[in-house]
C-alpha cells in the first residue's frame, strides 16, 4: 500500500490532502504543530478508512524538528511514496508592519523546508526509481503581494527545476498553483476576503482532487479550474507595471477598506427600524 506525508494536515488543503489520500487507500504520515489536533484527525480518519495514520509533530520553522520530517522521509522500510509539502500560513500586516524574525520564521516554513524535505524525498525515491512530491504553491506568485507572495514564486520556479532533474528517473514533482480557496487561511491572516464575488472561490475537495490528478499523471503545473489557468497565463504575461499596480500590497488594503465600509453600511441597516416602532418593540 503507497504512503504519503503531508505537512500542514490538520486544517485547510492539508488536511483535505489528508482525508482523500486516505479514502484512496494511502497510509498517511501527517505533520502538524498542533499535536492536540493532530491526534485528533489522525484518529477520525483511522475509524473511517482504516488506513495507518503515523502522526509527527513538528514546527517545520525548527531546524532541528524538520531534520526529524526529513530523516522520516528517508526510511527504508516504511518509505513514503508521496510527499505533500502543504505546510504554510500568511502574517497580518505589511512587510513593515510585521517584526523580520516573524517573515523569517514564515519562509522558513514556506521555502526552506520545501527545500529540505524534497531534498530528502527525491533522493531517496530516485534510488527507488519511483515517487511524488507535490508542493503548494499559488498563483500569487505571479503577483507582487509582498513576501508570501515571493516565497510562492520561489516554490513554483524550484518545482519547475526539480521536474527538470527528475525526468527519467520514475520521480516526478508537481506544483499546485491554487487561486482562492475556501479554507480558514484568509481567517488565520486577517485577512478581510469578503469583497472578493462568490465566483473568484474554489473548493478545497476540488482543488485537492484536481492536484492529485495531475500529480498522477506526472503535471508539472497544476492550476485547478479554467478561470485560474486563465488568469495565470494572464498575470505572467501581463507588463509587470500593470501587475504591480494590480497586485499590490496597497490593492489589498484598498480592498480591505472596502469590505470593512460595506459591512458597516450593511449594520448600519440592520439597526434601522421602522417610523412605527417602539423602543420595547425592538
Amino acid at each position: 500500500m503507497a504512503r504519503a506525508l503531508v505537512t500542514g494536515s490538520t486544517s485547510g488543503l492539508g488536511l483535505e490532502f489528508a482525508w482523500q489520500l486516505a479514502g484512496t487507500g494511502h497510509d498517511l504520515v501527517l505533520v502538524s504543530r498542533d499535536e492536540d489536533r493532530l491526534r485528533a484527525v489522525s484518529a477520525q480518519i483511522r475509524d473511517v478508512h482504516r488506513v495507518e495514520v503515523e502522526v509527527l509533530p513538528a514546527d517545520l520553522s525548527d531546524r532541528e524538528e524538520l531534520e526529524q520530517v526529513a530523516i522520516r522521509l528517508t526510511d527504508p522500510v516504511d518509505r513514503v511514496d508521496l510527499l505533500v509539502n502543504n505546510a504554510g500560513y500568511g502574517l497580518r500586516g505589511g512587510f513593515l508592519e510585521v517584526g523580520i524574525e516573524d517573515h523569517e520564521k514564515q519562509l522558513d516554513t514556506l521555502m526552506r523546508a520545501v527545500l529540505v524535505l524534497s531534498h530528502a524525498a527525491a533522493r531517496t525515491m530516485v534510488q527507488r526509481r519511483r515517487g511524488a512530491i507535490l508542493n503548494v504553491s499559488s498563483l500569487a506568485g505571479y503577483t507582487t503581494a509582498g513576501p508570501y507572495a515571493a516565497s510562492k514564486s520561489w516554490v513554483t520556479v524550484f518545482t519547475e527545476s526539480l521536474a527538470m532533474e527528475l525526468e527519467g528517473t520514475g520521480v516526478s514533482a508537481t506544483a499546485l498553483l491554487p487561486g482562492f480557496v475556501q479554507t480558514e487561511f484568509h481567517e488565520r491572516a486577517g485577512m478581510a476576503m469578503d469583497g472578493l464575488p462568490r465566483i473568484t472561490w474554489l473548493k478545497a475537495p476540488y482543488v485537492v482532487e484536481q492536484a492529485l490528478k495531475d500529480t498522477a499523471k506526472g503535471t508539472v503545473l497544476s492550476i485547478p479550474s479554467v478561470k485560474y489557468r486563465t488568469a495565470g497565463e494572464v498575470s505572467r504575461i501581463a507588463p509587470r507595471p500593470l501587475v504591480r499596480a494590480l497586485t499590490s500590497p496597497d490593492w489589498y488594503r484598498r480592498m480591505r477598506a472596502r469590505s470593512v465600509q460595506r459591512s458597516r453600511r450593511s449594520a448600519s441597516r440592520r439597526n434601522l427600524r421602522a417610523p412605527w416602532q417602539r423602543d420595547d418593540d425592538a
